[in-house]
């Protein structure tokens, strides 16, 4: 769940089927080469043969001898078309603020890369084999946050990567260092493009963005509602809560796949702890949890089944050929409107508002501990001395902060639509913009889950001399090597710090999974 570019010495074949979810994060995050499947670059040669049929047409074709979007209808003469397309790549590599993270712009440029290999597009095999050759030399072009509307593809992202392709703009190497395209191609015995007809507008017209930082996300997302059973055992179990309304018969009654599975992973997390079976005694004043603690399966188990369907969504979009117009299977050279983004903006929407909300019940467990009338016996805020030290009464603070911002980030980008190209493009999704708050959300989950880690673990070193499970006993073991435990007050953020490494390393979900084995 970094985006730091590792080197790995994995080869992911383009062009041989659908890409995986789990081959864009090889590609994006792990550093893993690229190599084109041949039967890919003959398929690319193939419908080029109809591209090039088409150039001396006197009749005209979009993106072949026509400007585009509302330029559509400027025809081009035959010797500015080259020119078209370089002037194409350079207008709309318009981007501005932040650099995209490395592995969101890895992830655009395989996607891209993955429509390429489909055949559909026109453009030349050596195309292809420019950008497989950039992403195996770890050649990450500048993108910049703004810049795409989400339809017409993410015509500004994409063309930063094509521009660099060309040997023009910034790029960053592999260890982060800024230079110039032409020298780290130049460096690599990378020749850059020099585009034809139709191939600038085949390099922009994609979701590839959005797509790749929907995969992302699905891998993180799989990842962080792991962690947040954990988190919730380590909670009820601090807190004295039971888990017997996780029984697998009572969810049974409400067959929600993912609910029954969290449901388990629970049971699995709690088996055998001592602090549990210390109150299960007929009488024990306890008749029913909290909803945060008591109904957590059902939230956390109905955000791992949006994320499966935004997985489903996902799959569909890494078996399609994006791009406008298309060669046809039979050779027909045809526009279309598969670059609108709605598809991968409505998913990208849903996941930031289960995100949000699996974060705000996390919130509401850790503030249950930190008030010593709702605590079952734990002292005020978890502090040392309560009154002279202040425990971890701002680390919430910190949690719910980011909760806040978590609710306002899942206000959906995808309702809204502001017209471009002289009302040419007068309906776009706004797919790039759910992307890049749904990144900032997976963060902000990470961190509320890694404070809810961090005080549900100094609650149960609380409850000594009883031992929580061992599975939770294993993951407190783990926090203990860079935390100590309840104390006096130190400096607050290294330990949260610490905590956030833990959960978005998997080192927290590998502790416990040592005793329970994979968790579901």
């Amino acid at each position: 769940m970094s985006s730091a570019h590792t080197a790995s010495a994995v080869a992911i074949t383009v062009g041989n089927g659908p890409l995986t979810i789990d081959n864009v994060v090889a590609v994006a995050r792990h550093g893993a080469s690229v190599v084109l499947d041949g039967a890919a670059l003959e398929r690319m040669a193939a419908t080029r043969a109809v591209i090039d049929a088409l150039a001396d047409d006197t009749e005209p074709h979009y993106g072949v001898s026509t400007g585009f979007g509302a330029l559509a209808t400027r025809h081009i003469p035959v010797e500015l078309r080259a020119q078209l397309q370089r002037s194409l790549v350079r207008s709309h590599a318009a981007g501005s603020g932040p650099e995209v993270e490395r592995e969101v712009v890895r992830a655009l440029m395989l996607l891209r890369l993955a429509t390429l290999a489909t055949g559909r597009t026109g453009i030349r095999p050596e195309v292809a084999l420019t950008y497989a050759a950039m992403l195996t030399a770890a050649i990450t072009p500048v993108v910049h946050e703004y810049g795409s509307l989400g339809c017409s593809g993410d015509l500004a992202p994409l063309a930063h990567c094509a521009l660099a392709a060309m040997g023009e703009g910034p790029v960053r190497l592999a260890d982060g260092t800024l230079t110039e395209a032409s020298t780290a191609l130049r460096d690599n015995g990378i020749e850059p493009i020099v585009l034809r007809e139709k191939e600038g507008l085949a390099l922009i017209n994609g979701t590839d963005g959005m797509l790749g930082m929907l995969c992302l996300a699905i891998a993180d997302l799989r990842h962080l509602l792991r962690v947040a059973d954990l988190t919730t055992a380590m909670s009820v179990e601090g807190l004295l809560g039971t888990d017997h309304v996780f029984a697998a018969d009572l969810h049974a009654l409400r067959p929600q796949p993912g609910q029954a599975l969290s449901a388990a992973n629970i049971v699995r997390l709690m088996a055998d702890s001592p602090i549990r079976h210390s109150h299960d005694a007929d009488d024990c004043p306890r008749v029913q949890d909290a909803y945060s603690l008591r109904c957590a399966p059902q939230v956390t188990g109905a955000a791992r089944d949006t994320v499966e369907h935004a997985a489903r969504v996902a799959a569909y979009e890494l078996a399609s050929a994006i791009d406008n117009p298309v060669v046809t299977l039979d050779g027909r050279v045809e526009s279309n409107g598969n670059f609108h983004g709605a598809p991968v903006a409505y998913v990208l929407d849903f996941l930031a508002i289960v995100t949000a909300d699996v974060a705000s019940m996390s919130e509401r467990r850790t503030d249950r501990f930190l008030d010593r009338t709702r605590s079952n016996g734990l002292p005020a805020f978890l502090a040392g001395d309560p009154g002279v030290d202040s425990g971890h009464m701002i680390a919430q603070y910190t949690q719910a902060a980011i909760v806040s911002e978590l609710k306002r980030l899942a206000a959906p980008a995808s309702v809204d639509s502001i017209p471009s190209s002289a009302m040419q493009e007068d309906h776009v999704s706004m797919g790039w913009s759910a992307g890049r708050k749904l990144r900032r959300s997976v963060d902000g989950l990470t961190r509320v889950l890694a404070i809810e880690l961090l005080t549900a673990a100094r609650g149960l070193g609380l409850r000594a001399p009883l031992l929580p499970s061992p599975a939770t006993g294993a993951v407190v073991a783990a926090l203990r090597e860079g935390v100590p435990g309840a104390g006096p007050d130190r400096f607050l953020a290294p330990e949260i710090e610490y905590a956030v490494h833990l959960v978005s390393s998997g080192r927290a979900l590998a502790a416990a999974e040592a005793v329970t084995g994979p968790l579901a």
